[in-house]
C-alpha cells in the first residue's frame, strides 16, 4: 500500500519534467546553439530547457526577460517577452476581467511567431490552486486555452 501511495505522490512531478527539462549548454545541438548567437550575441546567463523536441533558452537583455524556442535544425519557432499584466493590450484585460472573474493573473507576456511574425498575448492564470495559460490575439479573443 505505501508503495502505491509513494507512486501516487510522485507522478505529478514525473508530469511536471516531462513537460519542459533543463539541460546544460553542452547538451545543446550545435545548429540551436548557432541560431541563438547569431541571433543574440550579448546574451549572458542564458538557462536552456528542452520542451517536447525543441530547446528553449531564457535570459536577461536589460530588463527585460526573454526566451526563445528553437528547433533542434535551428529554426527559430518564437520568442517570448515577459511584461506586467498591466502591459498587456486593453480588449486582452477586458477579456480576462469578464471571462475569467475569479482568477488571479499572475504573469504576462508577449509572444511572437518567427515564421509570420504574428504576435499573441499569454496571461497565467488560477484559481484554487490551479494554473493555466491562456493566449489571446490583440484584440482579446482567446487563441488557446
Amino acid at each position: 500500500m505505501k508503495k502505491y501511495l509513494l507512486l501516487l505522490a510522485l507522478l505529478p512531478l514525473a508530469a511536471l519534467s516531462a513537460q519542459a527539462q533543463k539541460v546544460a549548454e553542452k547538451q545543446v545541438p550545435a545548429a540551436v546553439l548557432a541560431t541563438f548567437k547569431q541571433a543574440h550575441p550579448t546574451a549572458k546567463g542564458v538557462k536552456w530547457e528542452k520542451e517536447d523536441a525543441n530547446y528553449e533558452a531564457g535570459y536577461e537583455q536589460g530588463e527585460e526577460e526573454l526566451s526563445v524556442v528553437i528547433t533542434p535544425t535551428g529554426t527559430l519557432l518564437e520568442t517570448e517577452t515577459e511584461m506586467k499584466v498591466a502591459q498587456l493590450p486593453a480588449p486582452v484585460r477586458a477579456a480576462l476581467t469578464s471571462q475569467y472573474q475569479g482568477y488571479k493573473v499572475s504573469e504576462a507576456a508577449r509572444i511572437v511567431t518567427a515564421a509570420t511574425g504574428t504576435t499573441v498575448y499569454e496571461a497565467e492564470v488560477s484559481r484554487a490552486g490551479k494554473k493555466q495559460d491562456l493566449l489571446f490575439n490583440a484584440d482579446g479573443t482567446v487563441v488557446k486555452k
